[in-house]
């Protein structure tokens, strides 16, 4: 299943290219695919979140559609805590790791830093119950977002000398 959802992701983006914004046609799109439409919706879900730097809008019925907005990205301060924000006092390892990828894609952090971050709050990581994990995870992330974009203003600020 992964590989058809590798799939259709890597189809929708090559789709937006450029663009902002567009608009698919859900049953179309699984028709492509061969697939049931409840497989877009699990794509759509899981890769084009608000983590990864999306909107989802969807209108249903005979002319129904499914809208994706690429979020346009908003000075970094604010993006710092649009994230914090988004991760509270508790966070799922789905959602940190969709954080931690909307970092990678934006630029602002490697794919090795991703990967290393991606480990601290991974399922190994942190051997504790369920719910204290996700705090823990929450609390572990923050600090590293905050210390990325440190280096990342110093990293700039370099570049300016």
């Amino acid at each position: 299943m992964a590989q058809l959802s590798d799939s259709i992701e890597r189809f929708i983006l090559s789709l937006m290219d450029q663009d902002l914004q567009i608009d698919l046609r859900r049953n179309e799109l699984a028709q492509h695919f061969g697939c049931a439409p409840s497989q877009i919706n699990y794509v759509l879900a899981t890769r084009f979140s608000v983590d990864h730097g999306f909107l989802i809008e969807s209108q249903r019925g005979g002319g129904g559609y499914v809208r994706i907005v690429r979020i346009k990205q908003r000075k970094d301060e604010s993006l710092l805590n649009d994230l914090l924000e988004r991760i509270g006092n508790s966070i799922s390892r789905e959602e940190g790791e969709g954080v931690i990828t909307h970092l990678l894609s934006s630029g602002i952090v490697t794919e090795r830093e991703a990967k290393l971050m991606k480990a601290a709050i991974g399922r190994n990581a942190l051997a504790l119950p369920v719910n204290t994990k996700d705090v823990l995870r929450a609390a572990v992330l923050r600090e590293m977002l905050i210390q990325v974009f440190r280096n990342f203003e110093e990293a700039k600020a370099d570049d300016h000398v």
